[in-house]
């Protein structure tokens, strides 16, 4: 059965001097330990201390603000996005107020990435401002890889940001082989969960199981935008009887109109291993 998180539902912990967690997803929540999510939020100079399992490996998006890992030289914004590697340990220091970290841990990553010892052991960082924008060919959805393979050196798990225009819906569909979240970043919209609705707002998460059918739609007045996270990243998508499968063309731009750091050929959901 789907799970439902609201963001303005969360308990805020505070860590250390202006340093707030709140924990949005857990085996406690889910039922499962497959992944969890947490939004971390700093004030300017405050350092957050981030310590993984040594069997773990963790994504980061900045959704607010910036700030620097001690002993890296590249400044986080929110066009980043980094993959944590085994074990990592490192504190991060905001430069900015109100700067927010969506954090998910995948704990016993070698469950999903038999070849997981075999990644890279720093971070891995991913502007994704400069990745191709993709378009839904048979409606005006877009997305944006955030984590691949190639992006993260890991199938552990694949993360897509995907934007619905103003009245744009999809046919409903399920995922075979992997569970997955979506994070709302902005906008509201309408989650169809096995035919039934549940609207949804920035900071909401919503976790689906495999084989639970779902859908969005876009019935409010601006983008509708989330974030859309599977473990494992490879997955099979079946949808539903007489709906336009899933394909995604290459736009030749990214978020800026620019041409893209790389190229993404069209593709079907589900058949982008290699991405």
């Amino acid at each position: 059965m789907p799970v439902i998180v609201r963001g303005l539902e969360l308990e805020s912990r505070e860590l250390n001097l202006g340093v707030t967690s709140q924990s949005i997803l857990s085996s406690d929540v889910t039922g499962s330990n497959n992944v969890s999510l947490d939004l971390i939020t700093l004030n300017s100079n405050a350092k957050y201390s981030l310590s993984l399992e040594k069997d773990s490996i963790g994504w980061l998006q900045v959704l607010q603000g910036s700030g620097v890992f001690d002993g890296y030289d590249i400044r986080l914004s929110s066009n980043e996005v980094v993959s944590l590697p085994l074990g990592f340990r490192g504190d991060f220091t905001a430069s900015s107020d109100q700067t927010k970290l969506l954090l998910a841990f995948v704990p016993e990553a070698e469950r999903f990435d038999k070849n997981i010892d075999s990644i890279p052991t720093g971070l891995k960082t991913t502007d994704w401002s400069n990745e191709p924008v993709l378009k839904s060919e048979h409606d005006e959805r877009t997305r944006i890889y955030l984590a691949t393979r190639t992006l993260s050196g890991t199938e552990a798990y694949r993360c897509e940001m995907i934007r619905y225009p103003i009245g744009t819906s999809a046919p409903d569909h399920h995922h075979e082989g992997a569970e997955h979240f979506q994070y709302v970043l902005k906008g509201t919209g309408t989650a169809m969960l096995d035919g039934k609705p549940c609207d949804l707002i920035k900071g909401d998460a919503l976790y689906n199981f495999d084989h639970e059918v779902h859908s969005f739609r876009n019935n409010g007045s601006e983008e509708f935008i989330f974030v859309e996270f599977f473990v494992p990243g490879g997955c099979k998508t079946v949808w539903a009887p007489n709906a336009n499968v899933c394909a995604w063309l290459p736009t030749g731009k990214d978020i800026h109109g620019r041409p893209p750091s790389r190229d993404i050929a069209y593709h079907v959901h589900g058949e982008d291993k290699d991405i």
